[in-house]
């Protein structure tokens, strides 16, 4: 089981890329949330929420079965910044625009770790591996939004 985990962790082995492995996972995230999306017609809402709440469940499942053999938050588990990358996408048209700076405010978010997001590293096990890269997909998301709303993009 615990190769399982692995697998879902290091997201089919993104993880194992080494330097930059979360924005590998963030970027392919974006490429395989646009393909989903044209593949259905762009009428995904609803799959795009149980994808996200599966894949972070996921995440912290696998990340908390990990942690004891390869560490805390080791840079090989990606699984968290997969699952924020989705965050930060919800609810949102699924263009060019809206994917490049979901992925840049988020990778933004996810490295820097302003505004409480640093606090959620302290959570031990699977859940302090994703909270942080929940949390920088929520802020992504909603300043994604205030640009809808504002029409900016």
């Amino acid at each position: 089981m615990i190769k399982v985990h692995k697998l879902v962790s290091t997201s089919l082995g993104i993880g194992y890329v080494g330097k930059g492995g979360g924005t590998v996972a963030a970027v392919a995230t974006c490429l395989c949330w646009f393909l989903i999306n044209r593949a259905g017609g762009g009428q995904l809402v609803l799959w795009q929420l149980i994808i996200t709440v599966l894949l972070t469940s996921l995440g912290v499942w696998s990340a908390n079965e990990v942690e004891p053999i390869w560490g805390k938050d080791d840079k090989k588990v990606v699984i968290d910044e997969v699952a924020g990358m989705c965050i930060s996408l919800l609810f949102l048209p699924v263009t060019l625009n809206y994917l490049i700076l979901g992925l840049v405010l988020f990778r933004f978010f996810d490295i820097v770790k302003p505004l409480f997001i640093r606090r959620m590293e302290r959570i031990g096990g699977g859940w302090g591996v994703m909270l942080d890269d929940v949390v920088a997909g929520i802020y992504t998301n909603v300043v994604l939004h205030l640009f809808l709303y504002f029409n900016i993009l």
